[in-house]
């Protein structure tokens, strides 16, 4: 073997080497519990809004104001809310309407507990949304979160409608070390759930998680069976019942899931798909709608992109320059 070859050869082992170093690298990043909020920043509104009062504060201000508003989902009515209370403020620059809006925005997320309550051995969590929305992906992500605070977690395949779903509960199961309770496809789900808490009962497990089917308001007899779920999972007494959102769904998307607080007590809203949208202002159309209090925003695809909500973190975040 000549010199030449000798050198090619180690150049290629070089590059073999830096390339598992870097998808390493990324891996663990992906990995990382380490709260991602702060880092990414994509709901940028603030550039919009310092353009629309780069001049003269005058009514084109307020109308331009009003545009983005509406772009970023926050909805005709709350926009038109905000920005009569904004104007209140008399501002006579950008910068003094951007403290305005934030003002006003923080206003709204005011006095709502976001906490999870988890009480009973074990804690029940109910988990509803319509199919697209994250929900089963949620589940694994709300898992890992109780997994990662110390607590021993059974997670219950209730979806035994869409094809696969239990699958890829067990697969998500086996990543995190939780054990999955799955049923037959097409079975009954509210079997799932008495199982799951059952299993949870007898293995001393801290939280139960449970999946359910997507379903649309429209199909009674389906949500009538979310009904049956709910009671068979404690009712009243399940400690959390979160919903799952799409947040590029937006104002459409909204409409779709309100009928799921006439069927069960819904005590918290898991907001999803937020990376890479500048239509954040659904977080605070969503809490006005809903009347129940955004306890987690999912900013990725990782199994640590979902976070906590923290209101003055995201409202910095929506109106960053």
């Amino acid at each position: 073997m000549d010199t030449t070859t000798l050198i090619i050869l180690g150049l290629v082992v070089v590059l073999v080497v830096a390339a598992v170093v870097v998808a390493v690298t990324r891996r663990s990043d992906l990995d990382s519990t380490t709260p991602i909020a702060t880092e990414r920043r994509p709901f940028s509104l603030g550039s919009a809004i310092r353009n629309a009062f780069s001049g003269k504060v005058d009514q084109g201000s307020w109308e331009s104001l009003e545009e983005i508003l509406l772009s970023a989902d926050v909805g005709v009515e709350l926009t038109d809310e905000l920005i009569d209370r904004t104007r209140t403020h008399s501002p006579d620059s950008a910068e003094e309407a951007l403290d305005a809006l934030q003002t006003e925005l923080l206003s709204e997320f005011a006095g709502k507990d976001r906490s999870m309550h988890l009480t009973g051995e074990p804690a029940v969590v109910l988990v509803v949304g319509v199919n697209g929305s994250g929900k089963t992906t949620s589940i694994a992500k709300l898992a890992k979160h109780q997994i990662d605070g110390g607590k021993k977690v059974i997670l219950g395949a209730g979806d035994t409608f869409r094809a696969a779903a239990g699958e890829q509960l067990q697969t998500w199961g086996e990543r995190l070390g939780a054990r999955v309770v799955v049923g037959s496809e097409g079975g009954d789900p509210a079997s799932v759930a008495y199982d799951t808490l059952e299993a949870g009962r007898a293995g001393s497990y801290d939280v139960a998680i449970i999946d359910t089917a997507g379903r649309l308001q429209a199909k009674k007899n389906l949500m009538a069976e979310l009904a049956k779920i709910y009671r068979v999972a404690g009712g009243d007494e399940i400690s959390e019942v979160l919903i799952v959102l799409d947040a590029s769904a937006g104002q459409n998307g909204l409409a779709q899931v309100e009928a799921f607080a006439d069927v069960v007590n819904l005590t918290g809203i898991v907001l999803t798909k937020l990376d890479g949208t500048a239509r954040g202002g659904i977080v605070v159309a969503v809490e006005r709608r809903l009347g129940v209090p955004v306890k987690y925003v999912g900013l990725g695809e990782g199994v640590d992109d979902l976070v906590e909500f923290q209101p003055a973190q995201f409202v910095s975040d929506l109106l960053e320059a």
